[in-house]
């Protein structure tokens, strides 16, 4: 007979599981390199990694800031939970002559020792863990003490947290107790997270201006072939036409509501803190 423990595991792994899919769909490395390349740079410089520091990325995805860290000599290690996308980055690696390692890991879980890394990132990644108190657990526990953390996660008045309240009206609700990702891009619930085991805390909102799109309709249909949970959408509404044209219409609209002269303004949060 199963406890209450048992199923509450099995419906963890069911929902990682399904993580992985969403994740796994589109291209989201076309994501990382035409439209936040910036970010991986950012990161790794507000952090402070060098050639002297053993780094590691949670949720890493395709390595935009893994592949950044390893540039200055640093030790890396990329992880993420959807192999595809360590798959993709090990090939981006290799390809720019980059040397680091991909392993596949969860956030909520890391498979790491106490006090491993000098420095822990993160770059719009581990805001996705369905959990935030448990992922940010895990973020400081495997840092040395006196050791960085740093994190750029998208804030929910900015655009990517619009994209993610437009995008909740076509997908099934998530489970119980699982957090809204644009949540750790509001300062007090970051500094509730990670609380005293942290010093020297800094959240500084930050604007990254994105020229990609000339029009609403080109972020949608990029957005829609290349980001993950805006295809889970798609895949969502399946073969509903009434539905499918209410999701289009709504994602042009967003995308022409922060275009300006052909620039979109996406808001993130920028953490950087020292581990007690």
């Amino acid at each position: 007979m199963n406890t209450t423990t048992d199923l509450q595991a099995d419906a963890d792994r069911a929902l990682k599981a399904k993580h992985r899919i969403v994740w796994a769909l589109g291209d989201y490395a076309a994501v990382a390199r035409e439209v936040i390349p910036e970010l991986g740079r950012v990161i790794v410089a507000e952090s402070g990694v060098g050639p002297d520091d053993r780094v590691l990325d949670v949720a890493a995805g395709t390595g935009n800031a893994s592949i950044e860290a390893a540039r200055t000599g640093a030790t890396v290690i990329a992880s993420d939970l959807t192999p595809e996308l360590l798959e993709i980055g090990r090939t981006d690696a290799e390809t720019q002559g980059v040397d680091l390692t991909f392993e596949e890991a969860d956030a909520e879980a890391l498979p790491y020792e106490d006090d491993s890394f000098d420095v822990v990132l993160s770059c719009v990644g581990v805001m996705f863990a369905s959990h935030h108190a448990v992922a940010a657990q895990e973020l400081t526990r495997v840092v040395r003490p006196g050791g960085r953390l740093a994190l750029i996660n998208w804030t929910p008045e900015g655009f990517v947290g619009q994209l993610f309240a437009t995008l909740k009206q076509f997908v099934p609700a998530p489970p119980a107790g699982v957090q809204p990702p644009p949540l750790w891009g509001d300062e007090e619930h970051v500094r509730e997270l990670l609380g005293e085991r942290v010093r020297d805390l800094s959240l500084r909102r930050r604007v990254l201006s994105v020229d990609r799109f000339a029009s609403g309709e080109e972020f949608r249909d990029f957005f829609r072939d290349f980001y993950g949970p805006t295809a889970a959408a798609y895949r969502n509404v399946g073969d509903d036409e009434r539905r499918r044209a209410e999701l289009d219409d709504a994602l042009a609209a967003l995308a022409e509501r922060h275009l300006d002269g052909g620039t979109m303004p996406w808001e993130y949060l920028l953490v950087t803190a020292k581990v007690v």
